[in-house]
């Protein structure tokens, strides 16, 4: 399907000054790919259009990167707060993660991949159970899927990590997988070590829960003398780059080895602040030059998948903690939750609108009140900006969500019951 947006703002992305720029005119997509940005009357190539979407002056914008996730959590939205994380894990969570089957996996993914939609996010880096049933979901939706494992002591083996690898990675141009693990906490050495050979041999990059506590990191270095950053550099599992999630509790080395290996440091402010694990040093990761990108972390910490939400603290919450309501400035938290996440997700050709990229876009209503005056367009969206501004949501050429409403196949109240029963069948 061809797809012409005509009487646009377009925000560009400089990425290697992490800025932006917003220039007025039309962008063309041609089957999945951006074929065209500029005035029109210039344009080199004459494509039959499907359909003509008339931007009203609104703002395309690349697609939010949920770099950080479990989506199929979404049968435990609400169901076990307000208690510290060790407890909540072990407790509650992982009890009744024990109790799902593959078919519900597919149906809570389909429930959470709508409520990304919502928000603007057209792509997300998930870790659970079942991979071959969540990159389903994603293809029988539309949507883009880069998962990784979430290995550890209760239940799979590096065996099944890499047949999960090339089912993922072949199923189709939506799903992609990468190594990984659940967390040092959950995981023995053996484990362990043979992650870092899956790495190693399928030249992966590797993401894991790092640092997401003061008490992992303590027992951490209690258990092998090392944080758990120092622990997997020296089993050789960034060779070829990856990150981990939360990085909370890091310290001077661990700092030192994701700058010099490139690795990405992916903040969850929300959970972290209903969880109570800590404030990210957010400011630190951007004066050394370390990678960030941006995510929600799941719905049973969260609850919402939410990246307006989640910009919003990602900022605040570094503002607070520096007490310098300068530092993180909003155009480095746009970056993050977009450029940064997608090449997070090693998604290179999905972090940009330009020429030849993906068409993973949204349309941003910039005619509401909490989006004017236009003193600063990006401001506006990292700290004034909500799900109600999302228009229009694009994945791959193709609109699955426009003015409340899905095209992902399947009707939201078929959804919205197949999730309700799950969790009333584990009561």
């Amino acid at each position: 399907m061809n797809t012409k947006f005509t009487n646009a703002r377009i925000l560009k992305t400089d990425v290697k000054n992490h800025t932006f720029s917003i220039e007025s005119g039309e962008l063309w997509v041609k089957g999945n790919e951006i074929c065209y940005i500029g005035k029109g009357a210039d344009a080199k190539e004459e494509i039959k259009f499907d359909r003509v979407v008339d931007c009203e002056n609104n703002l395309l914008m690349p697609g939010f990167k949920n770099a950080h996730t479990h989506t199929a959590m979404t049968f435990l939205r609400s169901y076990a707060d307000d208690m510290p994380l060790q407890d909540w894990l072990f407790n509650q969570i992982f009890p009744n993660e024990a109790k799902l089957i593959e078919d519900d996996v597919y149906w809570l993914n389909i429930l959470g991949i709508m409520e990304y939609l919502t928000s603007g996010i057209t792509s997300n880096f998930d870790m659970y159970f079942f991979p071959p049933m969540n990159a389903k979901a994603s293809v029988d939706t539309g949507f883009r899927t880069v998962q990784t494992s979430g290995l550890n002591n209760f239940g799979g083996s590096p065996k099944t990590v890499e047949e999960n690898y090339h089912i993922v990675n072949e199923m189709s141009d939506l799903t992609s997988f990468i190594i990984g693990f659940h967390a040092e906490y959950t995981t023995s050495m053996e484990l362990m070590e043979g992650v870092a050979k899956l790495c190693d041999k399928l030249k992966s990059p590797m993401y894991m829960h790092n640092s997401e506590t003061e008490l992992e990191v303590k027992e951490c270095i209690e258990r092998w003398g090392k944080t758990p950053t120092q622990l997997t550099d020296s089993l050789g599992m960034y060779k070829y780059g990856g990150g981990g999630y939360h990085c909370v509790w890091m310290d001077d080395k661990d700092f030192e080895i994701f700058k010099n290996k490139g690795l990405y440091a992916v903040t969850n402010p929300g959970s972290n602040t209903k969880l109570a694990s800590g404030i990210a040093p957010i400011t630190r990761y951007l004066k050394e030059g370390i990678n960030l990108a941006l995510g929600t972390d799941g719905p049973a910490s969260n609850n919402c998948l939410d990246m307006f939400r989640e910009m919003f603290l990602m900022t605040g919450l570094a503002k607070l903690r520096e007490m310098d309501a300068a530092t993180v400035p909003a155009e480095e938290v746009l970056y993050a939750a977009t450029c940064g996440g997608a090449h997070a997700m090693s998604l290179e050709d999905c972090d940009s609108l330009e020429v030849g990229k993906k068409a993973d876009l949204i349309l941003i209503d910039l005619f509401q009140p909490n989006m004017q005056p236009e003193n600063n367009i990006v401001k506006n969206i990292v700290y004034s900006g909500s799900k109600q501004n999302v228009k229009l949501t694009m994945v791959n050429g193709k609109v699955l969500y426009e003015s409340g409403k899905f095209d992902i196949g399947f009707d939201p109240k078929e959804i919205y019951t197949k999730a309700n029963g799950i969790i009333g069948r584990m009561k």
